[in-house]
């Protein structure tokens, strides 16, 4: 005999009691947040800007190395991943070229770069310093400038020295949320400008792209993972 079913009368069907639950917002981001992406630093300075971005879908594990050689770090990067009991998605070794070391820094930052890239790790490299990136949020320029400059300029936009300061750890814990908050910084404006100076000269050896900064395609992808 077939089960009897109760009629629904046509005003009713439009009822809270009667409408199917939907799966909420926090059962979806709790589903999507096994993704986790290894950033390997050279300094404290990226190591806390890259942490303070409110992912929401996204584990950010990021390590500082405190200096290391380029290519040392593609090696410590490396034995991070092996000896890691965890998946990473992605892999993110930064670190920036210093000009005044010459033609030795030249080499082991282009060595670097494509080790790095060989084993399927993405690059965001700086030349000449990471502080450029910062810098792009306010002006853009196309000359070739050694980090003294950027620490001069970040040192009057931001009222501080920032060669004394902007390594001490409380500051640079403060620099994500420094340059939110400041109207005259825009980070769309620095990704426009830091994917121009790359697109100019894309067709260069690593170390003759000055001014250059990759940082912009990892911020994009903690964009793209953030709850903004």
């Amino acid at each position: 005999m077939p089960k009897k079913t109760k009629a629904i009368k046509l005003t009713d069907r439009n009822k809270a009691w009667l409408r199917k639950a939907k799966p909420s917002v926090y059962e979806i981001e709790s589903r999507e947040t096994n993704k986790i992406i290894l950033i390997v630093c050279e300094g404290q300075t990226e190591k806390l800007y890259f942490e303070s971005f409110p992912v929401l879908t996204l584990t950010v594990e990021a390590i500082d190395l405190r200096g290391q050689s380029k290519l040392k770090l593609i090696e410590v990067t490396e034995a991070i991943v092996k000896n890691s009991t965890k998946d990473y998605d992605k892999i993110w070794c930064v670190f920036d070229m210093d000009l005044r070391q010459g033609e030795k820094e030249f080499a082991d930052f282009d060595n670097a770069i494509k080790s790095g890239i060989s084993k399927k790790y993405e690059i965001a490299y700086s030349n000449d310093a990471f502080e450029l990136w910062f810098y792009l949020h306010y002006n853009f320029s196309e000359q070739r400038n050694h980090r003294q400059f950027y620490y001069k300029a970040l040192s009057s936009l931001w009222n501080c020295n920032y060669e004394k300061e902007g390594k001490v750890y409380n500051f640079s814990k403060s620099i994500f949320n420094r340059l939110e908050k400041d109207t005259n910084a825009s980070q769309q404006k620095a990704i426009e400008r830091a994917k121009n100076l790359f697109d100019k000269q894309s067709d260069l050896n690593y170390h003759e792209q000055n001014p250059v900064t990759m940082v912009y395609e990892l911020v994009k992808i903690l964009n793209s993972n953030s709850r903004r």
